[in-house]
């Protein structure tokens, strides 16, 4: 293992892979764990979180729903609850897997906010989009699509005195694969230090539908190119992306993309610089 390699490990707190369903199960409860003790050390009682219909937000979603499930059992609480919230631009192409998990979650409440609207209004007063290429205005669009998101999330949870869960983990954590204070804003962050397959492997374990387990990842920001699959972006694999953050050797090139990506993307891990 190459010092950088290391030194990127230790930094995003990598998880050691699982080596059977204890593993995971501990993880489980880990995470739920942490989650509890966030919400009681918040002195708050509602969790919100977008739900997506890929595999990050579904696992995230029913670990928070467990815990406050555990929650009202042990404390004889009522008031601990859990929002999932759906949050298409428009219409979703996948709206069926977004239904799907939340069918799997069994959130205490939903919510739906459509984001179309207050992203088309908000293009209408940006002139300094006009001169952008097709490509670069849809990228803009599509970091101003998840920060609403986020802006809807924490409207909903300012309204109930709650927090707000992020879905960010080490896999894409490590290719900077998030819109800065987009859906990298959030109080608490229950999958930090799991590589994909790992979110894979506790979906699975918790009973997620294995289209969802198995689904391609896709962040669908881009209007020019719905559904655009992670990897395509990323230009290296999720497998390859897990075995460099679990200290195995891959090819070099690819090791040389994660490596750079990482760099190139420091500054979205960092807190805002200051004199």
């Amino acid at each position: 293992m190459n010092p950088r390699q290391q030194h990127i490990i230790e930094q995003l707190q990598i998880t050691a892979p699982f080596t059977g369903a204890d593993d995971i199960q501990a993880q489980i409860d880990r995470r739920i764990g942490f989650i509890q003790n966030t919400l009681r050390g918040s002195g708050l009682k509602t969790l919100v979180l977008g739900i997506s219909g890929g595999i990050d937000s579904t696992v995230a979603g029913r670990l928070a729903q467990l815990a406050v499930e555990d929650l009202r059992a042990q404390s004889g609480d009522a008031r601990y609850q859990f929002i999932a919230v759906r949050l298409p631009y428009l219409n979703q192409f996948d709206e069926a897997d977004a239904q799907a998990a939340l069918a799997f979650i069994r959130a205490d409440q939903t919510r739906s906010v459509n984001i179309g609207a207050s992203v088309q209004a908000l293009a209408a007063q940006l002139d300094d989009l006009a001169a952008l290429t097709d490509s670069a205005r849809d990228r803009v669009l599509g970091n101003v699509k998840a920060r609403l998101r986020m802006v809807a999330q924490f409207a909903i949870a300012n309204a109930h005195n709650g927090l707000v869960i992020g879905t960010d983990h080490a896999a894409e954590a490590v290719m900077g694969f998030f819109t800065k204070f987009g859906d990298g804003a959030c109080d608490l962050a229950p999958l930090t230090g799991l590589v994909k397959n790992q979110v894979r492997a506790i979906g699975s374990h918790l009973g997620a539908p294995q289209t969802l387990v198995f689904k391609t990842p896709t962040a669908d920001l881009e209007d020019g190119a719905p559904g655009k699959p992670d990897e395509l972006a990323y230009g290296v694999s999720y497998a390859q992306i897990d075995a460099f953050l679990h200290g195995q050797r891959i090819d070099p090139a690819a090791e040389q993309r994660i490596i750079a990506t990482f760099d190139a993307s420091q500054h979205k891990r960092a807190m805002p610089l200051t004199p």
